[in-house]
């Protein structure tokens, strides 16, 4: 009998899941559950979002059951790095779903993301800068049909707004402070590895980025056939975060395209998002919904 794959990702703003054949992805599925509610300040898991995560993950394991899974690779990120109660996270979750979640580095989040972006892209459009929008950090890893270089900061969409956007809608010069934040952390960056500024394509991956291209195309419903590997252009960007910035939450969540669960962290990834193509003068960014979860997959495969 044929293997049949499952990766699992507990990210700070979502857990998501990757059911895949080797040959074919058979589902693919994400849940808001915040497992990095007020870490950064606490340095601790809460209670309460231990217990939505684990929630999710026994739907997951029903769901891999349900396909018969043989191997499965669980990974835990930024919110779990910065936790210093993250084995009573990971106890409950192996207990679940009966693998113990790998505490993944920052780099390698970031070449994971790379291998899966990148899996399908034509090298001719490199070097590529893929850049994964997380919760509570973000990854820069830049390449051409490899990871040259990958580095992990720390800002995200989760730890953006609960550190600078205080106020519904944020205050302009909350909104300063978050895009001068990313400014200081893309500067490091540049300054780290030089060759960023020369990539030809800019890859965006996970919430921030797809829900900015579902809003920019008015999905009433989220489609990631559609989002997969569509263009959004700096113009579009800007105007996304423009309309979402200035807009309560009440009012925010009207726009086709928000998820309700993101509409109160989706402007602190876009200042993300924003001082990125801004920053380092990117007219697109490609959009993938090929990430770690399939990096993970690639990883069990062989």
């Amino acid at each position: 009998m044929a293997d049949v794959y499952a990766a699992i990702d507990c990210g700070t703003n979502s857990t998501r899941l990757l059911v895949h054949d080797g040959e074919r992805t058979i589902e693919r599925l994400m849940r808001i559950t915040r497992l990095g509610e007020k870490v950064h300040d606490t340095r601790r898991l809460q209670p309460a979002a231990i217990e939505r995560t684990v929630a999710v993950l026994r739907e997951y394991r029903e769901v891999m059951d349900r396909h018969g899974v043989t191997k499965v690779r669980a990974s835990a990120t930024s919110a779990a790095r910065d936790a210093v109660n993250r084995d009573e996270f990971f106890d409950a979750a192996e207990a679940v779903i009966g693998v113990r979640p790998e505490l993944l580095s920052g780099l390698e989040e970031g070449r994971l993301s790379f291998l899966g972006a990148t899996s399908e892209l034509d090298p001719a459009l490199g070097p590529f800068l893929v850049v994964d929008i997380g919760g509570g950090s973000t990854e820069f890893v830049f390449g051409t049909t490899e990871c040259e270089y990958a580095k992990s900061v720390d800002m995200g969409c989760v730890r953006m707004t609960e550190q600078y956007l205080l106020h519904d809608p944020p205050r302009p010069e909350e909104l300063l402070a978050a895009l001068s934040v990313a400014e200081a952390y893309l500067d490091e960056v540049t300054h780290d590895h030089p060759p960023i500024t020369e990539a030809r394509t800019f890859v965006g991956l996970a919430g921030t980025v797809s829900t900015t291209a579902a809003v920019e195309m008015g999905l009433a419903e989220y489609d990631s056939e559609r989002i997969h590997h569509f263009v959004l252009t700096r113009a579009a960007v800007e105007d996304v975060f423009r309309t979402l910035a200035t807009e309560s939450r009440a009012d925010r969540i009207h726009n086709p395209g928000l998820e309700l669960e993101r509409a109160d962290v989706i402007v602190g990834g876009l200042c993300v998002l924003v001082e990125i193509m801004r920053r380092l003068s990117f007219d697109e960014c490609l959009v993938s919904e090929s990430d770690i979860l399939d990096g993970l997959v690639m990883s069990l495969r062989g």
